[in-house]
C-alpha cells in the first residue's frame, strides 16, 4: 500500500492503516527514540507515545518534504518535550573548550558507544545527540532547550569530555593478545 493510501486511512482512523504505518516506520523512529532517551525501556514508551501523537497530527503533514523528516521531528520533538517538563538544563555560564574524541581501538562497539551516549546525564545527552548526531546548530538546540548559546557549547564540551573518559578507561581495560 502507498504511503499517500496509509495516510489517508490514518486520517480515517482506520486501525489497519495505523498498524501498517507503525510497522514501516517503528524500527527507524525507534533509533530516533533510543538515540534521545535514557534507556531501552524510556525508548519505547517514547516511541508509543510519539505514534500517538504522529496518529494525531497526521492531518498536518502536507506531503512537502519526507514523510520520514516529518515523523522524525515530531519524535524529537516529544522526546525533548518529555526533558523540558524536568528542569534538568541547568545554566551554565562557562564555556569549555570544545573536545575532541579520538577512537584509536577499532574493538569499540556501537553497543558500547551507544550505551555511553545513555548514561550521559540528559542536558550533555540533548545537546551531543541533536549536535553532532543530528546536525542542529548551538543557536538550534539553544532555542529548542530553552538555553543560552554558551550553555549548549559547554553541555555539548562536557559531554564529549565524559564519553572520552568512559572511551579511554574502556580502552585501558583491553589487554592485548600474545601471539
Amino acid at each position: 500500500m502507498s504511503l499517500p493510501i496509509l495516510i489517508q486511512g490514518c486520517l480515517e482512523k482506520n486501525t489497519k492503516s495505523q498498524e501498517q504505518l507503525y510497522q514501516l516506520y517503528a524500527a527507524k523512529l525507534f533509533s530516533v527514540c533510543l538515540k534521545y532517551s535514557r534507556n531501552y525501556a524510556e525508548a519505547q514508551d517514547n516511541l508509543q507515545d510519539g505514534f500517538l501523537i504522529i496518529f494525531d497530527k497526521i492531518g498536518q503533514y502536507k506531503f512537502a518534504g519526507s514523510f520520514d523528516g516529518w515523523a522524525k521531528r515530531i519524535m524529537v520533538n516529544h522526546v525533548l518535550q518529555q526533558y523540558r517538563k524536568t528542569t534538568f538544563l541547568e545554566l551554565v555560564n562557562d564555556v569549555v573548550d570544545e573536545a575532541s574524541i579520538e577512537i584509536d581501538d577499532e574493538n569499540i562497539s556501537l553497543d558500547f558507544l551507544l550505551k555511553i551516549v545513555q548514561e550521559l546525564p540528559d542536558r550533555y545527552r540533548l545537546v551531543f545527540n541533536l549536535y553532532v548526531l543530528d546536525d542542529y546548530s548551538h543557536k538550534e538546540i539553544a532555542e529548542m532547550l530553552g538555553i543560552s548559546i554558551g550553555t549548549s557549547k559547554s553541555n555539548l564540551a562536557r559531554a564529549k569530555m565524559i564519553l572520552k573518559d568512559k572511551i579511554d578507561a574502556s580502552q585501558d581495560k583491553i589487554v592485548p593478545s600474545v601471539k
